[in-house]
């Protein structure tokens, strides 16, 4: 029957060839991936193992507030959201290291839903969850109008997309920042967080994000992962801050970016939450406590390196990171980046990074 129909016959060897293709690359692109068999298991670490939280810790600096969402829906879609974990343990963790007392609080009081996502939990995220304190915290967090906002240095909004929802329109929320920021304190927020800031009208009757250069959660993050996020939110983050005055500051998607005015310090996404934190601590007045970088922030780095000077100059960072500074590269960060680039339909930019994968699981064998 090919015989006859020598068209039929090439067509399925393309095909045939095509999908053994595919299938070799796929089997390749996994090996990039680190075996979960070769990874250290650190669900059972506790915070008194870690050194950043138990050495050369200064003496009470005053507290810090954190706000989480108590949303635990999407609106009325009924898709299940809260705070996200990562967002609050790190800053949490900053916080403690340098000295400061960090309550945590919520519109409705109580305990929260959380969102943890098992691929972004790192060592300090388990040490939240292991640390009686900071979990009694959460399960018991103070009602917003029950906050005398004196008593705080400053206020930080913990992201999670049910801050869309029940930030934005809390008065006394609008009144904590309205307080701290004309008492010349210090307001943070990452990623959705900074919702709770953009209905703040100062005594003055001008808008606090009036000409202020903030960042959050950008559009084109929102919509690649909600495509229908317009209609499902009660605005883009973006457009919103934007609408009230705001000069919005768009780093690369899904890469570390902050945005630092007078007393205020928003960053753009979970990836964005150590540096936000340690520039609220500087905005403080105080120099952070040096800490170890993790692997993921290292592997946001050369992303960044990537971005802006391209694959040779992105290399010879990862060169460093593991030869000068003997660093650890979280490469499947990297390689998340590359299907991200395909799902733009950006082809060139997938097989670069994923270039820039291979080339960092080598360079960690030559240690």
């Amino acid at each position: 029957m090919l015989k006859k129909y020598p068209v039929l016959k090439w067509s399925l060897i393309g095909l045939t060839s095509l999908i053994l293709l595919m299938f070799g690359f796929g089997w390749w692109f996994m090996s990039l991936i680190p075996k979960q068999e070769g990874l250290i298991d650190l669900t059972q670490v506790q915070p008194r193992d870690l050194h950043y939280l138990t050495q050369d810790v200064p003496a009470n600096r005053g507290r810090v507030l954190a706000v989480v969402t108590s949303a635990n829906t999407m609106g009325e879609s009924g898709k299940s959201t809260g705070y996200e974990l990562t967002e609050l343990s790190r800053a949490y963790y900053v916080f403690q290291a340098n000295g400061f007392v960090v309550d945590i609080a919520s519109p409705k009081g109580g305990e929260p839903q959380v969102v943890i996502d098992d691929e972004d939990m790192g060592k300090f995220d388990y040490a939240f969850l292991n640390d009686s304190i900071a979990q009694f915290k959460v399960r018991n967090t103070i009602p917003v109008e029950q906050i005398t906002p004196s008593d705080y240095q400053a206020v930080f909004f913990v992201g999670g997309k049910g801050a869309m929802f029940d930030f934005p329109e809390n008065k006394a929320i609008q009144g904590i920042v309205r307080e701290l920021y004309q008492s010349n304190k210090t307001i943070g927020a990452v990623c959705h967080g900074p919702a709770a800031l953009v209905n703040v009208t100062l005594d003055n009757g001008q808008h606090l994000l009036k000409n202020k250069t903030v960042s959050g959660f950008t559009n084109d993050e929102e919509l690649l992962l909600i495509p229908e996020a317009k209609t499902l939110f009660p605005f883009l983050l973006q457009d919103k801050l934007v609408a009230q005055g705001a000069q919005f500051s768009e780093g690369a998607m899904y890469l570390e970016h902050v945005s630092h005015e007078k007393h205020l310090v928003t960053g753009q996404n979970p990836w964005s939450t150590w540096k936000m934190a340690e520039t609220m601590v500087k905005e403080l007045g105080y120099s952070p406590k040096y800490r170890v970088p993790t692997a993921e922030e290292n592997a946001v780095k050369v992303l960044i390196q990537y971005e802006a000077e391209g694959s040779q100059k992105a290399k010879a960072l990862v060169e460093q990171l593991y030869t000068e500074k003997e660093l650890e590269i979280a490469r499947i960060l990297i390689a998340k980046h590359s299907l991200i680039a395909a799902m733009q339909g950006d082809i060139g930019r997938f097989f670069g990074l994923v270039g820039l994968t291979s080339y960092t699981k080598k360079m960690s064998k030559r240690r």
